[in-house]
């Protein structure tokens, strides 16, 4: 038996359906490694069986399986985060506890750390959703690529392995608006990943919705990236530029051709278009002052209703 522990995270939101599979998978993995593990479930204010299911899970396995409830639903990167800062393990694993991410794979990610890489990334591959959120997610993946000054890998989300240097690096990121797979590539260290089946959903909807994706999203660019704001700069030089030769012309013809200048339709048009320009970026202002004022409230990032199965730890 190998002596460094690591911690599994898994955040967990009405999963109820999903639970017992869950841990029966994950279970026979943990059984064949060499590694101690620490399993760390995190409820996300579910209102279903889960947190009775967890309970249960947690009676059972004493001293491998912990849970925290939070006090009401605070989303998905703050429950990643409260077990991120509850694991105590020398490498930590986060993954989705719908089966997408298949425990089936945790060796895989493991072998890759036994070799020395900080961080081990699965790179989703053939996944189960409808077409239309594959291509979201795809083309979500490349516009970020384009945007963002550090290099993140493509089609990797938080499924992961991460050693304790790495972690304690995330512990100590105060932000609110957090986007961990964008955090975790900025912390840099030796990075890798490996191409992993994406999983179908074993029961129910999926518990994002698609405006929780969409945060998400503008979490992952506007919390790592400078651009929106520049093309600010860059489409009004373009619109500065544009008037300015139309400008030349208006005279031209006024003074040296007997054509009459465009009426008040392309006048309208045109404050038309520079108004939508400007409407659009007073938005893009406002996401990042949005986020300002997040920070600058210093609200704790999530509130722990209660804690399971850390007796051990604060006795050590």
């Amino acid at each position: 038996m190998k002596t460094k522990k690591i911690s599994i995270v898994l955040p967990v939101f009405n999963e109820a359906n999903s639970l017992p599979l869950l841990w029966q998978r994950l279970d026979a993995v943990i059984k064949q490694s060499a590694y101690p593990f620490e399993v760390i479930f995190v409820d996300d204010g579910s209102h279903d069986q889960t947190t009775e299911i967890l309970y249960d899970i947690q009676n059972k396995n004493a001293g491998v399986v912990k849970f925290v409830r939070l006090s009401r639903n605070f989303g998905h990167q703050q429950a990643l985060t409260c077990g991120i800062e509850s694991a105590l393990g020398q490498a930590v694993i986060l993954m989705d506890a719908d089966l997408q991410d298949t425990p089936e794979a945790l060796p895989n990610l493991i072998a890759k750390w036994e070799e020395g890489f900080e961080v081990v990334y699965a790179i989703r591959t053939d996944r189960k959703e409808f077409f239309i959120k594959r291509w979201a997610f795809s083309a979500f993946y490349r516009l970020q690529a384009k945007m963002i000054e550090i290099k993140l890998p493509l089609d990797a989300g938080i499924f992961s392995i991460m050693d304790k240097k790495v972690v304690d690096q995330l512990k100590s990121m105060g932000e609110r608006n957090r986007y961990l797979p964008g955090l975790r590539g900025f912390t840099g260290f030796k990075q890798t990943g490996i191409k992993i089946e994406r999983g179908a959903r074993h029961a129910g909807e999926p518990k994002v919705s698609l405006a929780k994706l969409f945060k998400l999203a503008m979490d992952g660019i506007f919390s790592m990236s400078y651009v929106p704001l520049r093309l600010a700069n860059y489409l009004g030089l373009c619109i500065a530029s544009g008037s300015f030769v139309i400008a030349l012309w208006a005279l031209y013809t006024k003074f040296f051709t007997d054509q009459a200048s465009p009426g008040w339709s392309s006048n309208l048009a045109g404050t038309f278009f520079i108004g939508g320009v400007q409407l659009v970026f007073l938005g893009i202002l406002g996401e990042y002052l949005g986020r300002i004022y997040d920070e600058v409230k210093g609200r704790p990032y999530y509130i722990i209703d209660q804690k399971v199965g850390f007796e051990e730890d604060h006795a050590s």
